[in-house]
């Protein structure tokens, strides 16, 4: 093979693995953290002491107590607050610690049962588990009539139908190429770095696009939370809305950032070994002969 085929088969296999490298961060995310349902709980639990979240839970509880609560127009305002109030106090508490991590977690096997079959349902969020913690509260602490304080479904939504069939394309691809596409990635870099003709200047090349990559998978991360934010109801928490998807995305960045140092490590560390190289080989060279001097005729 000639040095120009060389340098463009190489030029291909190493352009192809650096814009695979940020898609196969992303199915490995997908698969491996989102896709699994101890690391979503363990990702997931710290948010029941986010502010953000707990005031969204507090808003939809008191929601759902105050729809099955009878009370004149007159008191339903202070009944209101009171119980938000209540409801409030509940979420700093380690019973809703408890009460979220059952709710989470029936509301992430929800959404995974709706992306891997074919349930065109809404999934929704119950927190009538929290309500029943309130109500129990309330009557424990002698709040008149808080024993008759009804507990119906009290329910955030998550995933809507119409996201549902756009949503379970992805995250079938991605779930099949979570193991696959890294290590295609791995073998295009490696295998454009062996052709090359100068591997240095490859090595270069790959890190330098490699860094490129992360940082459009940074970049499209921090565009989806806007976009994701940008296009909930007016009703939901985008406070909460917002916590939960860095929450979800922490480790996606945390990637991205890991692969932009990398990359930018590879291309400085080929370029600094080229220096040393060339010093060496200068300083290795024969030493320089001494001119003759011209000799003097006399007169």
């Amino acid at each position: 093979m000639s040095q120009r085929a060389r340098s463009a088969l190489s030029a291909v296999l190493i352009v192809l693995a650096c814009l695979l490298a940020p898609a196969g961060a992303l199915a490995s995310w997908a698969t491996y953290e989102i896709g699994d349902g101890g690391r979503y709980e363990a990702v997931t639990a710290p948010l029941a002491t986010d502010p953000a979240v707990r005031e969204a839970i507090a808003a939809a509880t008191t929601d759902g107590i105050m729809r099955e609560v009878e009370v004149t127009p007159r008191l339903r305002s202070p009944v209101r607050s009171f119980v938000h109030s209540a409801v409030r106090s509940f979420t700093r508490t380690p019973a809703f610690h408890v009460a979220w991590d059952t709710a989470n977690q029936a509301a992430y096997d929800a959404v995974m049962r709706a992306l891997r079959d074919d349930d065109e349902r809404t999934v929704t969020l119950d927190v009538a588990p929290v309500a029943a913690q309130v109500k129990r509260q309330l009557t424990a602490d002698h709040v008149p009539f808080a024993h008759r304080i009804p507990v119906g479904h009290a329910e955030i939504t998550v995933l809507r139908s119409a996201e549902l069939a756009r949503l379970r394309k992805g995250f079938h691809v991605l779930e099949i190429a979570g193991f696959w596409l890294p290590a295609v990635t791995v073998a295009l870099a490696v295998a454009g770095v062996l052709v090359a003709v100068c591997r240095r200047r490859a090595v270069v090349a790959t890190g330098l696009g490699t860094a490129l990559g992360a940082a459009l998978l940074a970049v499209a991360v921090a565009v989806g939370r806007r976009m994701t934010l940008s296009g909930l109801p007016a009703d939901v928490s985008h406070a909460a809305a917002g916590a939960i998807y860095d929450t979800l995305t922490g480790t996606l960045r945390t990637v991205s950032w890991l692969l932009l140092a990398f990359g930018l490590a590879l291309a400085l560390g080929a370029l600094l070994t080229e220096r040393i190289a060339r010093l060496r080989r200068v300083s290795a060279g024969p030493a320089p002969v001494p001119a003759e001097e011209p000799t003097r005729v006399r007169a």
